[in-house]
């Protein structure tokens, strides 16, 4: 993967991978920028976006459903993708995605997306949000804790993760104090970029299921749902791999399920409750989650009962 650290960098980027005329994928938030395009479209997230056959590559500016939304139409047209993230939570590293509606509720998932290069820019980082700063870190954060013990994990991902943990729990209270510290921002860009990388290597566990389920029934934000899901996850698996959350912990400084939680609610997240879940379908939703891949690439696959009690204890 070519990665790049400033937007200026784009044009050389575009032509070192072989696009010329790329489609531009990005919400109308970012047309004041000067991007080629040969065509675009601004409805993100998207079920329905086709590229146009003169297009020869695509082009993604925005935030993980934007980036989604990029690798849904690359894999259906067979064409690369180069991802601009302008949040933290690293889906621009992946082939898989999920595809939402405008919604955000879930119509579909799938793979085979070719990403070829990543540009980040801190610039575009600057005015975020508050909770997508914290969700979309959180959801990071969940890609580093889960790589260290998901099926099947090698060292190289492991690496990967210890870096962005270490990065995105010590970056992300300076950026949410005080939002315009740019220096704390590309620690945290960093960080999202070491977590994206460390899930492209070892794939998901059962917070991102939980996560998923929730955020696909319901069209809630998946970094809020990752930075509610983690702790309990993380305090589930500590009974089957006590070691490896305890090297998250040690990543982060501190008791892994702890720390998880005193960032998610520095982040303002708190309870499933303050995202008007309905409480009498969460055991549907947690035999959803059960389902999903994540959960079966956990170190031990939790059993529905068991995830709707760990939905029970953030509700």
């Amino acid at each position: 993967m070519i990665v790049r650290w400033s937007l200026d960098d784009l044009p050389a980027t575009l032509a070192e991978v072989g696009i010329d005329r790329p489609f531009l994928i990005a919400s109308p938030r970012w047309k004041f920028l000067d991007l080629p395009q040969v065509a675009s479209w601004s409805e993100v997230p998207s079920h329905r976006v086709e590229v146009p056959d003169d297009a020869d590559g695509i082009l993604v500016v925005g935030g993980g459903s934007a980036v989604d939304t990029g690798k849904f139409a690359s894999a259906e047209s067979g064409k690369p993708v180069v991802h601009v993230p302008t949040t933290y939570s690293g889906a621009e590293w992946t082939t898989s995605f999920g595809v939402r509606s405008p919604d955000r509720v879930i119509r579909g998932a799938g793979a085979g997306a070719r990403p070829v290069a990543i540009i980040y820019d801190v610039a575009l980082t600057l005015d975020l949000p508050a909770a997508v700063t914290a969700g979309t870190s959180l959801n990071g954060l969940a890609h580093c804790a889960e790589a260290l013990y998901v099926q099947g994990h090698g060292a190289e991902g492991d690496e990967e993760a210890l870096l962005g943990a270490r990065l995105i729990s010590t970056a992300l209270p300076r950026v949410l104090a005080a939002p315009g510290d740019g220096v704390a921002r590309e620690e945290l860009l960093r960080g999202a970029a070491h977590a994206g990388h460390a899930l492209a290597l070892n794939r998901m566990g059962l917070a991102h299921a939980m996560a998923q389920a929730l955020g696909g029934t319901y069209g809630l934000p998946h970094g809020a749902m990752n930075a509610l899901c983690l702790p309990p996850a993380l305090e589930f698996n500590s009974r089957f791999v006590p070691a490896e959350v305890a090297r998250f912990g040690e990543a982060v400084g501190a008791d892994a399920v702890a720390r998880s939680r005193e960032l998610a609610l520095l982040g303002g997240f708190d309870c499933l409750r303050d995202f008007a879940v309905p409480e009498e379908e969460l055991a549907q939703v947690a035999e959803a989650a059960a389902k999903r891949g994540g959960n079966q690439a956990n170190p031990r696959p939790a059993s529905p009962g068991e995830i709707l009690e760990l939905f029970r204890t953030i509700y």
